[in-house]
């Protein structure tokens, strides 16, 4: 299966590290709980969806609609891992999703929920 994500910068400030002494909440765990990033606008498209952050100006294109359907429902589920399992995810693809999920987070688009 071919990649569901492709990130592109669009600024040229490469986002920041977690300050000294706090946890980096983008290191992905897909058993904890993840929501879409409050300063993130994620539009629809035939191919899937563009996803905006305004802190960061950066710009992703989601290629696949259930990783969209997954990104837009991360908040009700308790886990990223149960989000997968709701959006019938097949258990082969998961691995190429929370792929994607990592890298999400990593540039900030999805965030830690809080407990």
């Amino acid at each position: 299966m071919r990649g569901v994500l492709i990130t592109a910068v669009h600024s040229g400030s490469p986002a920041g590290t977690a300050p000294a002494g706090e946890p980096d909440t983008r290191q992905f765990d897909p058993e904890l709980a993840w929501q879409r990033a409050r300063s993130v606008a994620l539009r629809p498209e035939p191919f899937g969806a563009l996803v905006y952050h305004f802190g960061t100006r950066k710009l992703s294109f989601l290629k696949s609609k259930t990783l969209v359907r997954v990104v837009e429902t991360l908040a009700d589920h308790p886990t990223a891992t149960a989000a997968l399992l709701a959006c019938e995810v097949p258990e082969a693809q998961r691995p190429t999703y929370v792929r994607a999920l990592a890298d999400l987070a990593r540039s900030q688009m999805i965030e830690r929920r809080p407990a």
